[in-house]
C-alpha cells in the first residue's frame, strides 16, 4: 500500500512538472510570436498600396499588442509614433511620442531620448515653429553623442544648420553645417554631403557670395553621382545654380539650368518651381513668349496641390508679368493677393517683397507702403536677431559648445556692427595705433636695456671695488701679523730664553720645548702673512667670479653639471664695462635657452683671448636642433642683437640630438666711445 502511494505521489509531481514546463514554453512562444506580429504590422503600415484608414488600423493594432514589460517598448512605441506622423496623423504621434518620451527618461533609454526628441523637432519643423524645432534638435544631438552615433549627430547639426540659416544666422548656420560634413565624410554617406553641400551654397547665395555657392552646388552634384540609390532624391541643384546665374544677371545660363531639370521626369510640384523660375528669367530678358502661359501653368498645379507658399511665389511674378507688359492694375491685383497671402503665412521675405512691389504701383498709397516697408523690416531684424539669441542660449546647455559660440557671437558682432567702408577707416586707425604703440614699446625696450646694461656696470663696479678693499684689508691683517703679532712673539721667546739659565735642568727641558712650539707659531703666522700679502688682479677674479656664480645659479634649475675654464692671462681690466656687462647677458641668455629647451647634462663654458679678439664657446649635450629649420626665438634674436652691437661674429653649430655650441668672436680692444650702452 505504501509504495502505491509512493508511486502515485512520484506520476502526480512528474505531470505537474510537464505542466509547468508547457506552460512556460507557451508563454514564450507567445511572446516571441506577439513581438514577431507587431513588428510585422509596422512594417505593413509603411506600404504605400495600403490605404492610409488600413495603415493607422495596423499601427493601432501594434501598440494595443505592445506590452510595457517589453524590453524594447519605449523604442517601439516611438516608431508607431512616428509612423503617424508619416501619415499626417499628428494627435495620435503627439499622445504616443509623449509618452515614449516618459518611459525612456525612466529607464534612462537614452536612444529613445534622443529619437522622440528628434521626431518633435520635426514634427514642429514641419509647422514651422521652428524655436521649439531647434530646441528638440539641440536636445537630440545631446543624447546621440553621448552614444557616439555619428550619423544621427550629423543629421541633427544639418537641421540645426537649416534652421539657423532661416533667420539669417549665416556663420553659426555655417559651422554647424561644416560639423556635419565631416561625420558624412568619414562615414561616406554621399546622399547626405549631397544634401549638405546644397545647403551650404544656398548660406552662400544668400549672403551674395555667387562663385562660392557655384562652388558649393557643383561638390554637391559630385557627390550626387556617388549616391547609390538616386531614385528616393529630387536633383535640385540645377534649379538652385538656375537661380544663383538669374541673380548674377546672366540669364541665359539660367535658363540653360532650368531646361536639364526640365528634361528629366519630376513631380508636378518641382516641374511647377522650375517652369515659373525659368518664365520669370525669360521676363527679366524681356522675352515674354509663353511667358504667361508657363506662369499661370504653375500657379495651377500648385494651386491643385494647395501650396501656399508656393502660390505665393507665382503670385509675386505674375505681378511682375504684368508690370511688365504696362498693365498695371493686374500688377496690382495680384501683389494684393501676395501681400495678403504672404502676411496670412508670415512669410517676411515675400511679404516685405509684396509691400516694395506694391509701392511701385500704386504711385497714390506708395508712402503708405514704404513706410509699412521700412517698420516691418526693422520688427523682423529684431525678431530674427531674438530668435539668435535664443538659439545660442540653448547651446549654452552643453559645455562643450561654450567656446565655439563665444568665437561666432564674436564674428557676428563684427558682421552687423561693421561694414566695408568703416572697417577700412578702422583698419587705417588700427594700424596707425599699432604703430604708434609698437615704436613706444620698442623705445621702451631700448631704454629698458639701456637701464639694466648700466645697472651690470655698475655691478661690476662696485665688485671691483668690494675685491680692492678686500685686497687691501688682506694686506693690513698681513702687516698687522708680520711686523706687529710675529714681533711681539719674537720678543716674547727671546726673554724666554733668558729665563732658562736661572731654571732646574728638567725645567729647561720643558721650557726648550715651549719655546719650539712658539718658534715653530711665529712660521706658522709667517706664512699665512705671506699668502696674505701675495698680490693677484682683482679685476680678473671679478669677472670670472661673477661668471663662475652665474654657471652655479644656473645649473641648479637646470640641473646640469658645468666647467668653467678660462685664460687667467685675460686683462679685463683692459676690457670696457660695457662689453663684460653684453658678453655677461649673452652668456645668462644662452644659458637660459639651454634650461628652456636643450635638456642638457653637461655644459662646458671656454673664454680665451688673442691680440685682437676675446672668443668665448658655450657647449652643451642637450637635443640639438637642425639650424637650417628652426625659426629664430626670442632668445636667439637678443643674442645675436648684443653680439651685433659689439662688432663681433656668432656662429651656432647644431646637429639633432647632438648637442649644440655658441661661439662669440668680439674685438677685444673695443673702445668705450664706440659702444652704445
Amino acid at each position: 500500500m505504501y509504495n502505491f502511494i509512493k508511486t502515485v505521489v512520484f506520476f502526480f509531481i512528474l505531470f505537474s512538472l510537464f505542466l509547468n514546463l508547457t506552460s512556460f514554453t507557451s508563454k514564450i512562444k507567445n511572446n516571441y510570436t506577439n513581438n514577431d506580429s507587431i513588428k510585422e504590422w509596422i512594417d505593413f503600415s509603411k506600404k504605400s498600396d495600403i490605404s492610409i484608414l488600413d495603415r493607422k488600423r495596423l499601427l493601432v493594432k501594434a501598440y494595443k499588442n505592445l506590452s510595457i514589460k517589453n524590453k524594447n517598448y519605449s523604442k517601439t512605441l516611438s516608431v508607431i509614433a512616428y509612423e503617424f506622423y508619416n501619415l499626417n496623423d499628428t494627435t495620435k504621434f503627439l499622445k504616443l511620442n509623449k509618452k515614449a518620451l516618459e518611459h525612456a527618461l525612466k529607464t534612462k533609454d537614452t536612444f529613445t531620448i534622443a529619437d522622440t526628441n528628434w521626431s518633435y523637432a520635426d514634427y514642429y519643423n514641419n509647422e514651422q515653429v521652428y524655436e521649439k524645432s531647434y530646441t528638440f534638435y539641440n536636445k537630440a544631438f545631446n543624447n546621440f553623442k553621448l552614444l557616439n552615433k555619428e550619423y544621427e549627430m550629423a543629421r541633427m547639426l544639418y537641421s540645426m544648420s537649416f534652421i539657423k540659416g532661416r533667420y539669417r544666422d549665416y556663420i553659426s548656420s555655417e559651422v554647424l553645417i561644416f560639423k556635419a560634413i565631416k561625420i558624412f565624410k568619414k562615414n561616406k554617406n554621399y546622399k547626405w554631403l549631397y544634401y549638405s553641400y546644397n545647403h551650404l551654397a544656398q548660406l552662400q547665395r544668400d549672403i551674395k557670395e555667387y562663385d562660392k555657392a557655384l562652388f558649393y552646388y557643383d561638390k554637391s552634384l559630385e557627390y550626387f553621382s556617388k549616391v547609390s540609390n538616386k531614385k528616393d532624391i529630387y536633383l535640385i541643384t540645377h534649379n538652385n545654380i538656375g537661380n544663383v546665374y538669374r541673380e548674377k544677371g546672366n540669364y541665359k545660363l539660367a535658363i540653360e539650368s532650368y531646361n536639364k531639370d526640365l528634361n528629366k521626369k519630376i513631380k508636378p510640384i518641382h516641374f511647377a518651381t522650375i517652369i515659373s523660375n525659368k518664365a520669370h528669367t525669360k521676363l527679366l530678358l524681356n522675352d515674354t513668349l509663353n511667358v504667361k502661359k508657363d506662369l499661370y501653368k504653375a500657379l495651377t498645379i500648385r494651386d491643385s496641390l494647395g501650396n501656399k507658399t508656393a502660390i505665393l511665389a507665382s503670385y509675386i511674378y505674375i505681378s511682375n508679368y504684368y508690370k511688365q507688359i504696362k498693365d498695371t492694375l493686374k500688377a496690382l491685383r495680384y501683389a494684393k493677393k501676395a501681400n495678403l497671402l504672404a502676411h496670412k503665412l508670415k512669410n517676411g521675405r515675400d511679404y516685405l517683397a509684396s509691400l516694395k512691389q506694391l509701392a511701385n504701383l500704386d504711385k497714390q498709397n506708395s508712402k503708405k507702403y514704404l513706410d509699412r516697408y521700412i517698420v516691418f523690416n526693422d520688427s523682423l531684424i529684431s525678431a530674427e536677431r531674438r530668435i539668435q539669441n535664443k538659439f545660442t542660449r540653448i547651446e549654452f546647455e552643453t559645455d562643450e559648445y561654450i567656446e565655439e559660440t563665444e568665437r561666432l557671437s564674436q564674428q557676428r558682432i563684427w558682421i552687423i556692427v561693421t561694414s566695408f567702408a568703416g572697417l577700412l577707416v578702422l583698419s587705417l586707425l588700427y594700424f596707425l595705433r599699432v604703430q604708434k604703440v609698437r615704436n613706444e614699446k620698442l623705445k621702451l625696450e631700448a631704454e629698458q636695456q639701456k637701464a639694466n646694461e648700466e645697472v651690470y656696470v655698475l655691478t661690476l663696479q662696485q665688485q671691483a671695488k668690494l675685491e680692492e678693499e678686500r685686497v687691501n684689508e688682506r694686506n693690513r691683517i698681513s702687516a698687522e701679523l708680520h711686523d706687529g703679532v710675529l714681533g711681539k712673539l719674537f720678543g716674547t721667546r727671546v726673554n724666554l730664553g733668558f729665563l732658562a739659565m736661572q731654571m732646574k735642568p728638567e725645567t729647561q727641558e720643558k721650557h726648550q720645548a715651549f719655546l719650539d712650539e712658539l718658534q715653530e707659531i711665529e712660521k706658522e703666522i709667517r706664512d699665512v702673512s705671506h699668502r696674505l700679502s701675495d698680490n693677484f688682479d682683482s679685476a680678473n677674479i671679478n669677472f670670472t667670479t661673477i661668471l663662475t656664480q652665474l654657471l652655479k645659479d644656473r645649473s641648479t634649475i637646470g640641473n646640469f653639471s658645468y666647467q668653467f675654464d678660462f685664460d687667467k692671462t685675460i686683462p679685463w681690466s683692459e676690457i670696457s664695462e660695457v662689453t663684460k656687462a653684453n658678453v655677461y647677458r649673452i652668456i645668462q641668455e644662452a644659458l637660459q635657452n639651454i634650461i628652456k629647451h636643450a635638456k642638457a647634462k653637461n655644459v662646458i663654458l671656454d673664454v680665451s683671448f688673442n691680440k685682437k679678439e676675446l672668443i668665448i664657446s658655450l657647449k652643451d649635450d642637450g637635443i640639438g636642433f637642425n639650424t637650417e629649420k628652426k625659426k629664430k626665438g626670442i632668445g636667439i634674436k637678443n643674442i645675436t642683437a648684443r653680439v651685433k652691437k659689439l662688432g663681433g661674429n656668432l656662429e651656432f653649430i647644431s646637429k639633432e640630438n647632438q648637442g649644440t655650441t655658441l661661439v662669440i668672436i668680439t674685438p677685444f680692444n673695443a673702445t668705450n666711445g664706440k659702444q652704445k650702452v
